[in-house]
Formats: structure tokens, sequence, C-alpha cells
């Protein structure tokens, strides 16, 4: 396992945004065609839409009344799930008598398994919290070479003891900028996790993060493209995070599917943990933050996952400190 040190520089230049799945608003970003039909909806008058949209609404509703008592369920687990968790750790520590080997192997097993747990239900939470509340976002201008050092020193523990090697290049032509901090350690956080799980024994994944020119002009259509008042980006307006792996790939028909609820790869679901719900957090949680997520993988190659978040937060959003 290796980190490099957190002011060591990349050389790496912003890639050409003609080419970039983000840039052009391509299929690569799952939230697209989500926004595309909004754009091109219509109200309806007639009986069978009226009926539609009232069943709509029933069906989100029961949806929502849904994730909700799951929530209250697995929130209610919390706290007994914690006591018996520090019972475990309290026996490990021998503290109140003498374990012999054979014990001490049980108590692991116990221990990886109520962490398992703890992880499933935060998770849960998570995601109810972000699908049936209002998330609030709180920008405060940092260092992202700085966040994203620690989000790796706190992975590297969990690499090592797979047998992976986990790089970060800190790239000193990255700015310091208004950027909501937790939030974007936990959708790092769970870029790294989907990567430990999926690369093999003794595999590489890679942590980088750079300037980059985000046109956003790009997807658009129709004569205002064209206008004349529009003038060509020179400058950086925004940074891309990306979490590179050396695993299978993803084939192209679920290159979409893996940022949906609950899903998981048909080969993969003996072979690996997990509920299906990080990529869609980090998708929620970037979409909340005005960015774009996207994979670009091909079978056998490994995985990138990518993300942008533009240099200057949206003006609806509560910051604190000051926007360079």
């Amino acid at each position: 396992m290796a980190v490099t040190p957190e002011h060591s520089c990349s050389s790496e230049t912003p890639v050409p945004q003609a080419t970039d799945p983000a840039a052009r608003g391509s299929a690569s970003d799952p939230g697209a065609s989500e926004r595309n039909f909004a754009a091109v909806e219509r109200p309806c008058t007639q009986p069978s839409c009226r009926q539609q949209q009232l069943d709509y609404n029933q069906l989100r509703e029961r949806f929502q009344r849904t994730t909700n008592a799951l929530a209250s369920a697995a929130h209610d687990l919390k706290t007994p799930l914690a006591i018996l968790n520090g019972y475990v750790e309290l026996l490990q520590s021998e503290k109140l008598g003498g374990v012999n080997e054979r014990q001490h192997e049980i108590l692991r097993d116990m221990r990886s398994n109520g962490q398992r747990l703890q992880h499933f239900i935060e998770d849960f939470l998570n995601f109810s919290i972000l699908e049936t509340a209002e998330t609030r976002m709180r920008y405060e201008v940092g260092n992202m070479n700085t966040c994203l050092s620690e989000v790796c020193r706190l992975w590297s523990p969990r690499f090592e003891e797979r047998g992976l090697a986990l790089y970060f290049l800190a790239n000193d032509k990255v700015p310091e900028f208004s950027f909501d901090k937790p939030k974007v350690e936990r959708v790092v956080s769970n870029l790294l996790e989907n990567a430990s799980k999926f690369t093999p024994h003794g595999g590489t994944v890679w942590l980088h993060v750079e300037p980059y020119l985000w046109d956003r002009r790009n997807g658009s259509k129709g004569v205002f493209a064209t206008e004349r008042r529009h003038r060509p980006l020179t400058q950086p307006n925004s940074i891309k995070i990306s979490v590179s792996d050396t695993g299978p790939g993803i084939p192209p028909e679920y290159q979409i599917e893996v940022f949906d609820d609950f899903f998981r790869l048909p080969d993969s679901e003996k072979r690996t943990e997990g509920m299906g719900l990080g990529l869609p957090i980090a998708r929620r949680l970037v979409l909340n933050m005005n960015g774009k997520i996207w994979v670009e993988s091909e079978p056998g190659s490994g995985s990138k996952f990518a993300f942008i978040l533009p240099l200057k937060p949206a003006a609806n959003t509560a910051v604190k400190g000051k926007t360079p």
C-alpha cells in the first residue's frame, strides 16, 4: 500500500471536453435522461393523464411511508447493535478474564459481522434521508487535496487487509474553493469501498484530482448554442475527482444501472457484500452539489468512476466562508 505525499504534484492537464461523457450529457450521465424528460414534459388535462398522475402520487406516498418505516426500524436497531459490538470488544480486550484462541476466533467473527450489519444500517439510513428529506448543503472554503488525503489515510488499513495498493496523487493546481467536505468525503469513500470490493487481491486503486473545464453548453441544441455572446471557456471552472481500479470492469449494458437503487451486478451477488446503495447514495450527493458522476469501463480493463464539482456553488445554497 502506498499513499503519496499530500502535495505531490500531478502534471496532467484537463482533458478536452468534447470526448467526455459528462460534458456532452451522454447516457453515461445517470441523471441526463431524467432531466431531459423533465424539460420536455407538458401538462396534460386528459382524464387518463389525471388518473395516471393520481396513481403516481399514491404510489409515491406509499413508497415514502415504506421508506420511513424501514428507516425507523433501522434506527431502532442501531442502539442494541452498538451495545452488542461494545460487549464483543470488551471480551476481546480480556478485561473480564482470559479468552482462549478458539474464543478469540469466535469473537473476531462476531465483531466482523456486527460491523457489517452496522454498515448496512448506516447505508440505509443515509439513503432514506436523501430520498425523503431535503438535503442541506454546508459549503466552506477548503483544500481538496487535504480532504482527499484524509479519506485515503482512513481507507489505507482496509486496502492493506485486502492486499490492495492505494495511490493518491495530490495536485497543487487545484485551487481552494467552497465545497461540502463531509459529503465529498462520503462520495469518495463510497467509490473507494466499491473499488475495494471488486478489485482482486494484488490489484491497484488510484485516487486522482485535477482542475476541469466543464462546458455545460455542450449538451444544448438550437440557435442559442451558437450565439455570439457565448464565449468559449478558457479557465477551469470545476474539479474532477476519479477512482480507478484494476477490477473486472463493468459491461456497457450495466453502466447506467449501477447507479440505480439496490442494483447489483448479476455475477457479483454471491461474491460481494452490500445492499447496492453505495453508488446511488454517491449519485444523489453529487447531484445535490450541482455536479455530475459517471463511470468509464470495459470488461477486463477495470473501471473508472469520476465526478465533477463546480468551483462556485449554486446561488441558492448556504455558503460558509468566502468563495474564491
